[in-house]
């Protein structure tokens, strides 16, 4: 199951309760280890995996070092958690950028999340690369070297970035239980099958393992409007 919608996807909080909601896909999880528990049965397997998957589609949005930070917002800032996100410890920040690209063309309200890193990345779908002038690098997330840069614009100044612009390879998270249920490793590739109306299967999912993850996939805007993606829509992992 699914829980997102682009209103409400993880990097564009802007209009979301004060407050996390829990996944559909996670209480459906709940209800189904309450009932299992319930009758003295342990949750079936194979057929069941671990965790419930969530599919989350993930707007633009930046990551800043601290020193990046104060130079946008001033000296001394810190970042201020607007909504959590589904992984643990992740957030977006109230704080918001106006990006500059070539030939003066902009993108404003262009979300942070945090909490700071140790370099310096924008985000953005080729939608968005076309509207700026960007031809954008498919990219792992932090895989940022020979990539393009640009300009940000905060309240207190601007920083430039020499490079750093990428579209982010889509992804999944998962823990090592996760991982072993499904039979892959970290920097093998899956496939995410979407169901509905619009349903598509999207190759070259990157796996990415940690302990610390929870069972997610990150796919950005113009994946999520290809498929039509909503609250109800099935989504399977796929080898």
């Amino acid at each position: 199951m699914v829980e997102t919608s682009p209103p409400r996807s993880w990097a564009q909080a802007g209009s979301g309760d004060a407050y996390p909601t829990l996944h559909r896909a996670v209480v459906e999880h709940m209800v189904r280890q309450a009932v299992y528990q319930r009758l003295g049965k342990p949750l079936p397997k194979p057929a069941v995996a671990p965790n419930p998957l969530v599919v989350n589609v993930s707007a633009r949005h930046c990551h800043l070092t601290a020193e990046a930070v104060e130079t946008l917002f001033g000296q001394g800032h810190q970042l201020t958690a607007h909504k959590w996100l589904y992984q643990d410890g992740q957030f977006a920040a109230k704080e918001t950028l106006t990006l500059i690209g070539p030939r003066s063309r902009v993108i404003s309200n262009l979300r942070i999340l945090g909490p700071c890193r140790s370099l310096n990345q924008v985000e953005l779908a080729y939608t968005d690369g076309i509207a700026l002038g960007f031809d954008l690098p498919l990219r792992l997330s932090g895989n940022v070297k020979g990539t393009l840069g640009c300009m940000l614009m905060g309240p207190a100044g601007f920083f430039e970035m020499n490079e750093g612009v990428i579209r982010a390879l889509r992804h999944v998270h998962m823990s090592p239980d996760d991982a072993a249920f499904y039979g892959v490793e970290g920097g093998e590739e899956m496939g995410l099958k979407i169901g509905g109306p619009c349903g598509l299967t999207l190759d070259k999912l990157l796996v990415r393992v940690d302990k610390n993850f929870k069972l997610e996939v990150h796919i950005d805007t113009d994946e999520g409007n290809a498929c039509n993606l909503q609250p109800d829509t099935p989504c399977e992992l796929i080898r």
